[in-house]
């Protein structure tokens, strides 16, 4: 188990031979798709759960191919894992059990040989590693599917870090984005799971993120962005890149050594104050989301450092995210609407960011977002836990027409992520607690600067009145329009009757089998008659398969009238 857990089995690493051919490739990611379209058809089958099903099997049962599907995503390398860390933003799509496991996908391989380095450097810089580095370490810093990380010092007597993309992989991300291209057709074409997925849109976005992630001049840029952002906060350092030694497949950064954030025994021997970290981590991408909207959409523990004068230091800047301001006053709507416990206002907001996909009937959508805010917001805001708040929605989510944008699921996993770390260091952290002054200041500057809250809340009420009467009578309109095109509809559900049809049916369908079991049971028992007892065989048969189907039948309505 362990060696799957790493990633480090020889199927794993069988994407990265030279000559690894398109076909096998082909053969390899299909036989993953066919196993999984298997277990989940096994999955909704009572039969298949041993005693019979319940909600306690079903959850065990998808906690376990949650386990598999991340193993076999590390098996198939790069793309996969890719692209499992891109779905476990979908929790609109996929239950919570696999969105938490793909969240894990961490991608550790062997290193490739440091002849493949010096051929990469050399092709991409144009000149051999003697000239352009006063020392170079063969052995890498780390190694991850993309690539890897080699430690140097440049001839001015810099220390640097290089990081070398892998070999081989444009060919092997161009093989397989066309063989998902033609699984994606597939899912869009399901009668099933097709309706009301965009799986072709969700295809494209993955190819968009995958291509500009092995974009070496890409990150760098994004290091640059970041780094100025951050220019006026001593108490946070960012790499400068080297541009001089920068390709799309060779990026050189300033080599800034640190601890890394969750070794807290090593930053209590470094006489660091852990409290002031875990403050510190929280502050820092509260201030990337409200300054700039800029952020860092990666934030676990190996991205983030401690150098030794207790300065934040982040590395990785392959994956970032961007809040426009739009965005960032539509989630403090919704953050009205939640501190308000006004579920239509929520709902509208989240239609608004596109977080919502509106449907004809909003009812059952409206119903759970209003329970949620009655059940789980209860408490105070600085004893609320990310993780939990974030668990409530993903179940909210799944199987509703919910689309939380990429964006928003980077930031709640961000946010997650650090209130883990933050308990690690400090016990008592809380980052609702760290993250209240910066909401209670934005909602501020929302309102307006000048006068007290209860005036601007007022003022905000009245605002809200008078724009739902000036809407009214457009509302009446609109309503009167949809009654002329018959486009109203009004849907009325009684759970007695739906139950007593439901009875009705399958009484009839047991009055057909036990008509089909009396034919074929006569058949066998005339040939019997005539001395056809071979041939009496085959109706004797079929009579036994339907009076199997028929006790089931019977055993269910059984069951269906103790229930109700």
């Amino acid at each position: 188990m362990e060696h799957m857990e790493q990633g480090y089995s020889d199927k794993a690493y069988r994407w990265n031979r030279e000559k690894y051919s398109s076909r096998r490739r082909f053969v390899d990611i299909w036989s993953f798709v066919l196993t999984l379209l298997f277990r989940l058809w096994l999955y909704n089958k009572s039969w298949s759960y041993p005693g019979g099903v319940t909600e306690a099997k079903q959850t065990a049962r998808r906690k376990i191919q949650a386990l598999w599907i991340r193993n076999t995503l590390l098996d198939l390398g790069p793309t996969f894992i890719k692209v499992g860390q891109l779905f476990s933003t979908r929790a609109d799509i996929f239950p919570i059990e696999y969105v938490e496991e793909l969240a894990k996908l961490q991608d550790k391989v062997p290193a490739f040989s440091y002849e493949q380095v010096e051929a990469i450097i050399e092709q991409e810089l144009g000149k051999k590693i003697p000239e352009l580095f006063q020392n170079f370490e063969p052995i890498p810093l780390a190694a991850a599917s993309l690539g890897q990380v080699h430690k140097a010092v440049l001839h001015s007597g810099e220390a640097v870090v290089v990081k070398v993309q892998r070999p081989g992989l444009k060919k092997l991300f161009e093989i397989d984005l066309q063989i998902l291209k033609g699984i994606t057709r597939y899912f869009q074409n399901h009668p099933k799971w097709g309706k009301g997925r965009d799986w072709l849109g969700i295809y494209e976005e993955c190819c968009r993120i995958l291509w500009e992630e092995i974009d070496y001049l890409n990150e760098g840029r994004n290091a640059d962005t970041f780094r100025r952002n951050f220019r006026g906060y001593d108490w946070v350092k960012v790499p400068k890149v080297y541009w001089r030694y920068t390709t799309s497949r060779v990026l050189t950064l300033e080599y800034v050594p640190g601890i890394k954030i969750s070794q807290y025994e090593a930053l209590e021997a470094a006489g660091l104050d852990r409290k002031i970290i875990a403050r510190q981590g929280a502050q820092a991408y509260l201030l990337q989301l409200l300054n700039s909207g800029f952020f860092h959409a990666d934030p676990h523990p190996g991205n983030i450092a401690i150098s030794p004068d207790g300065a934040l230091i982040f590395y990785d800047f392959g994956m970032m995210g961007q809040i426009k301001s739009n965005i960032r006053e539509g989630l403090m709507e919704t953050l009205f609407g939640i501190a308000q416990k006004d579920g239509d206002r929520v709902v509208q907001s989240l239609i608004d960011l596109g977080a919502i996909a509106p449907v004809d009937d909003m009812g059952p959508v409206r119903r759970s977002v209003q329970y949620m805010l009655d059940n789980f917001m209860d408490k105070p805001f600085e004893n609320q836990s990310v993780a939990a708040i974030s668990d409530d929605l993903y179940e909210i989510a799944y199987n509703q027409p919910f689309r939380f944008p990429a964006t928003f699921t980077f930031v709640m996993r961000a946010f997650s992520t650090l209130e883990g770390v933050g308990k690690g260091l400090d016990p008592e952290f809380n980052f609702m607690e760290v993250a209240k002054p910066y909401a209670m200041q934005l909602m501020t500057d929302m309102n307006g600067s000048e006068g007290n809250s209860f005036l601007n809340e007022l003022s905000r009420q009245a605002a809200q009145v008078s724009s739902t009467a000036l809407g009214l009578p457009r509302r009446l309109e609109d309503t009167l329009e949809k009654l002329e095109r018959g486009d109203m509809r009004l849907r009325v559900r009684s759970i007695e009757t739906e139950r007593l049809l439901r009875r009705q049916s399958n009484i009839q369908l047991s009055m057909s089998y036990a008509l089909l079991i009396s034919g074929f049971t006569l058949s066998a028992t005339i040939l019997v008659v005539m001395n056809r007892v071979w041939l009496a065989l085959l109706p004797t048969l079929i009579a036994v398969g339907i009076s199997v189907i028929l006790i089931r039948l019977l055993l269910r309505l059984d069951r269906y009238d103790r229930m109700y």
